[in-house]
């Protein structure tokens, strides 16, 4: 056998016996932040443990990045070696945390104390080892708690009865001031300091209506955004708190697209707003016939009077008579034959669109003028973008740019229009993008809604990742909502809307329920708003607009459904309904949604709840509060009955709460 030679291992300080590991949040090793909002707790949890049985104590370290001081926060065993402690960030910006953890000499010494005295032994010696602890404690203790506790160590090695002394040894005073002054001479720091961005309550709770300007006025005439002025009191009647706005700047000329994306354009054809850029001027500019700059800016101040702010899309990309074409050729791909290369995914192509070129020499000055761009629209009043296609530009560039704005401007949010694979959707969250869009349109089973839901609630990708819900899009009418008439518009508005804190419609073509395709099997809208004018008749009797209006009340008047970290999924016995609920970390506000996910019958199911987790006994009635019908039910115990007919309301708002009053019906 090989030598086994003795290795001696020296220390320049006390061994260290707590392990800190499985850190939550701790993004990529805390190569990322993680997310949080001003105001709302954020919560770390570790796995924390030692050899032997002695007694454990934790804090969770945190500050605002650049401050010098630690804030402390005692950390609460869970099961299994679990830790969590929350802080709630009172300020924008990034905060870092840590933990400290250690073997707690005196916790230890009063849990066994008392064990032997519950058995009746004799704990004189025991005494004595407490008042050594407690001797130690005012030695390292500065300011009147140092002579409080040197008292009570003289007290405790007194001439007074045992009795009276293992009553101050082992109460509450004492017990308060030793973990006020702990020993951490072998405390375990775990060796990262993570951090998480701090944004504000819009970047996690919010409602988005998109709406073309152009498609504002009520003659047929381009819209200006006058016009969308006179839009405003509908759009807030609806409950929506922001307006996003598809690109506003000159459209291009040459290879403008026609009606339904046709390769040719007539002289009454206003272009597709994403071809951005002309002889008028490009992404610092705004196409005449919408108004001018300081229309503008008076829509985004008016939108302010109705508690809208305004979100405008950034496309990073030119039309061919786009000003930058002529002034940096160098930002763009040349082909051999000496034309730009224009965008495509074949067979499709899109020759009104110059993608720029990220990998070029000149990139550093790219990157500089691509980030005055957002810097002139902040300056303008906009504080919320709408980013497209952000995944077909370089990681690197969204980290720098983001964390540029970021730092000049911490309350701007940006949503990533990234539908692409999953791997590169997260990415681009923790690379700084506030909210995403997600699968959300294509969901439409329960099983694939709670499979998908669960995975952005209830995995470390929560996080980091914040879900915008969209059921439709300019580029999106799924078949769900082509073919499952008026009940699918209302049941994908409900599940948007309670799934996710987060959500947004396209309108009007949203709450008109528009559903042709432009051929079978596409998901491209016939008579698309992106290549034409459209005169929406916002009043029609058969528009959803007032049911909308109905669940974004729901939304702000219960808190339960401005998070998404407390959803789950509830057993229902029929694979076309779904059920699941919301709640505050209170309890003081439980919303429980049924949906029919099936648009074209009835459905009825059994309901199975966990009521102990609600704080409702389950050998008591308890009251169901309708909130879109205002129709009030009684169910007693964990299983109930649940039928939606898809053509009255696909959908149930439950508010639980005990009975308090007998304006009570049973279903």
């Amino acid at each position: 056998m090989p030598d086994m030679k003795a290795v001696k291992v020296v220390l320049d300080h006390a061994p260290q016996r707590v392990v800190i590991e499985g850190v939550r949040p701790e993004i990529d090793g805390g190569r990322y932040p993680a997310k949080a909002t001003v105001g709302e707790k954020f919560r770390v949890e570790a796995n924390i443990f030692a050899d032997g049985h002695d007694v454990l104590s934790a804090v969770l370290l945190y500050r605002r990045a650049g401050e010098p001081l630690w804030s402390e926060i005692v950390m609460t065993p869970l099961v299994n070696d679990r830790w969590r402690a929350e802080f709630t960030p009172a300020q924008l910006g990034c905060y870092q945390y840590t933990i400290k953890a250690w073997v707690d000499d005196f916790a230890t010494w009063r849990r066994d104390t008392a064990k032997k005295v519950e058995a009746g032994l004799d704990v004189s010696v025991e005494l004595l080892a407490g008042v050594k602890l407690v001797e130690e404690a005012s030695h390292r203790t500065g300011g009147s708690d140092a002579d409080y506790i040197e008292s009570l160590a003289k007290y405790l090695a007194g001439n007074f009865e045992a009795k009276d002394k293992l009553r101050v040894a082992l109460g509450d005073e004492l017990n308060r001031l030793m973990a006020k002054h702990p020993d951490m001479r072998s405390a375990t720091t775990y060796p990262k300091q993570l951090s998480v961005n701090v944004d504000r309550k819009r970047a996690e709770y919010s409602a988005w209506y998109e709406m073309f300007p152009r498609s504002t006025s009520t003659s047929g005439r381009h819209g200006t955004f006058k016009d969308c002025e006179a839009r405003l009191p509908y759009i807030a009647a609806m409950g929506f708190d922001v307006l996003y706005l598809p690109p506003v700047h000159p459209i291009g000329q040459t290879k403008r697209k026609g009606r339904n994306n046709a390769t040719s354009a007539t002289s009454s054809d206003p272009g597709s707003p994403w071809a951005i850029g002309s002889g008028e001027g490009g992404h610092k500019s705004i196409d005449p016939r919408l108004g001018t700059l300081e229309d503008f800016r008076h829509l985004v101040a008016k939108a302010k009077e109705h508690s809208i702010e305004v979100a405008l899309d950034i496309a990073l990309q030119c039309s061919p008579d786009h000003p930058y074409v002529k002034q940096h050729p160098e930002w763009f791909r040349w082909r051999p034959n000496g034309t730009v290369q224009f965008a495509e995914n074949p067979p499709k192509k899109y020759e009104d669109i110059y993608p720029l070129n990220f990998e070029t020499d000149d990139w550093q000055s790219l990157w500089d003028e691509l980030k005055s761009i957002f810097m002139f629209w902040i300056e303008q009043g906009v504080s919320i973008f709408r980013v497209d296609n952000p995944h077909t530009k370089p990681f690197a560039f969204w980290e720098w740019l983001i964390r540029e704005v970021k730092q000049v401007y911490p309350d701007t949010i940006f949503l990533a229009e990234a539908f692409t694979r999953p791997r590169i959707m997260y990415q681009l969250a923790k690379l700084g993008f506030t909210q995403s869009y997600t699968y959300f349109a294509w969901r439409n089973a329960k099983w694939e809604l709670t499979e998908y839901f669960t995975e952005l609630t209830k995995t470390d990708v929560a996080d980091y990742f914040r879900p915008n819900l969209w059921p439709n899009t300019p580029d999106i009418l799924t078949e769900y909502l082509q073919t499952g008439g008026r009940p699918a518009f209302m049941a994908k508005l409900v599940l948007a809307a309670t799934l996710g804190a987060s959500y947004g419609i396209y309108g009007p073509a949203f709450e008109l329920q528009e559903s042709q395709p432009r051929e079978p099997r596409s998901e491209e809208y016939l008579n698309s708003e992106k290549y034409e004018l459209r005169n929406w008749d916002i009043d029609r009797r058969d528009s959803l607009s007032h049911f909308i209006a109905r669940v974004n009340r729901i939304r702000r008047e219960n808190s339960a459904l401005h998070n998404n970290r407390s959803l789950q999924f509830h057993p229902v016995d029929n694979e076309n309904l779904i059920c699941y609920s919301k709640n505050t970390d209170d309890f003081s506000d439980i919303v429980l949604v049924a949906v029919n996910v099936n648009p074209g019958y009835t459905q009825s199911g059994w309901v199975d709840l966990n009521l102990r987790e609600f704080g409702l006994d389950s050998e008591q009635p308890y009251q169901l509060h309708d909130l879109l019908t205002d129709a009030r039910y009684t169910w007693q115990g964990a299983r109930n009955y649940v039928e939606l007919d898809p053509h009255v309301s696909p959908a149930h708002i439950f508010r639980l709460q005990s009975i308090a009053t007998n304006d009570v019906r049973t279903p």
